[in-house]
Protein backbone atom coordinates (compact mmCIF):
# COMPACT_ATOMS: atom_id res chain seq x y z
CA UNK A 1 0.00 0.00 0.00
CA UNK A 2 2.80 2.62 0.57
CA UNK A 3 3.86 1.79 -2.68
CA UNK A 4 1.19 2.77 -4.14
CA UNK A 5 0.84 6.11 -1.43
CA UNK A 6 -2.18 4.89 0.27
CA UNK A 7 -2.30 5.78 3.68
CA UNK A 8 1.35 7.26 3.47
CA UNK A 9 5.06 6.76 1.95
CA UNK A 10 6.04 3.71 4.60
CA UNK A 11 4.74 0.75 5.95
CA UNK A 12 5.43 2.18 9.60
CA UNK A 13 3.33 5.48 7.88
CA UNK A 14 0.56 3.06 6.68
CA UNK A 15 0.41 1.58 10.21
CA UNK A 16 -0.15 4.58 11.74
CA UNK A 17 -2.47 6.05 9.48
CA UNK A 18 -4.99 3.46 8.50
CA UNK A 19 -7.25 1.73 10.88
CA UNK A 20 -7.13 -1.97 10.81
CA UNK A 21 -10.72 -2.00 9.17
CA UNK A 22 -9.07 0.39 5.97
CA UNK A 23 -6.56 -2.43 5.78
CA UNK A 24 -8.98 -4.79 5.24
CA UNK A 25 -10.99 -2.96 3.11
CA UNK A 26 -8.02 -2.52 0.88
CA UNK A 27 -6.83 -6.26 0.75
CA UNK A 28 -10.45 -7.24 0.19
CA UNK A 29 -10.48 -4.69 -2.68
CA UNK A 30 -6.91 -5.79 -3.95
CA UNK A 31 -8.12 -9.71 -3.56
CA UNK A 32 -11.11 -9.06 -5.90
CA UNK A 33 -9.39 -6.67 -8.42
CA UNK A 34 -5.98 -7.23 -8.90
CA UNK A 35 -2.31 -4.94 -8.47
CA UNK A 36 -2.44 -1.72 -6.91
CA UNK A 37 0.41 -1.16 -9.27
CA UNK A 38 -0.46 1.08 -12.36
CA UNK A 39 2.35 0.64 -14.68
CA UNK A 40 1.49 -3.50 -13.86
CA UNK A 41 -2.30 -2.23 -15.12
CA UNK A 42 -1.10 -1.17 -18.07
CA UNK A 43 0.81 -3.67 -19.28
CA UNK A 44 -1.91 -6.24 -18.66
CA UNK A 45 -4.13 -3.92 -20.34
CA UNK A 46 -1.94 -3.28 -23.73
CA UNK A 47 -1.18 -6.91 -23.95
CA UNK A 48 -4.72 -8.12 -23.54
CA UNK A 49 -5.60 -5.82 -26.40
CA UNK A 50 -3.05 -6.62 -28.54
CA UNK A 51 -3.63 -10.56 -28.02
CA UNK A 52 -7.16 -9.77 -28.99
CA UNK A 53 -6.05 -7.73 -32.03
CA UNK A 54 -3.45 -10.43 -33.22
CA UNK A 55 -5.90 -13.45 -32.51
CA UNK A 56 -8.82 -12.17 -34.49
CA UNK A 57 -6.52 -12.28 -37.47
CA UNK A 58 -4.82 -15.66 -37.58
CA UNK A 59 -6.38 -19.13 -36.92
CA UNK A 60 -7.14 -20.81 -33.73
CA UNK A 61 -4.12 -23.09 -33.67
CA UNK A 62 -2.55 -19.69 -34.07
CA UNK A 63 -3.74 -17.90 -31.17
CA UNK A 64 -1.58 -16.68 -28.32
CA UNK A 65 -1.96 -16.11 -24.96
CA UNK A 66 -1.83 -12.48 -23.50
CA UNK A 67 0.97 -13.75 -20.76
CA UNK A 68 3.37 -14.05 -23.30
CA UNK A 69 3.25 -10.37 -23.84
CA UNK A 70 3.58 -9.50 -20.17
CA UNK A 71 7.34 -9.44 -19.34
CA UNK A 72 6.84 -8.30 -15.94
CA UNK A 73 3.95 -11.07 -14.99
CA UNK A 74 5.90 -13.64 -14.24
CA UNK A 75 7.73 -11.65 -10.89
CA UNK A 76 7.87 -12.39 -7.47
CA UNK A 77 4.38 -10.94 -6.07
CA UNK A 78 4.46 -10.51 -2.09
CA UNK A 79 0.91 -11.57 -0.58
CA UNK A 80 -0.98 -8.14 1.07
CA UNK A 81 -0.39 -9.80 4.56
CA UNK A 82 3.60 -10.12 3.74
CA UNK A 83 3.66 -6.17 2.69
CA UNK A 84 1.82 -4.92 5.65
CA UNK A 85 3.70 -7.64 8.33
CA UNK A 86 6.81 -5.39 7.91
Amino acid sequence: MAMNGIGGNTIQQVKCNMTLREIRQWAAYRNRRGSLNVGRRVEQAAANTAAFHYNTKVKEEHHIDPLVLMPHEDDVFETFEEQVSD
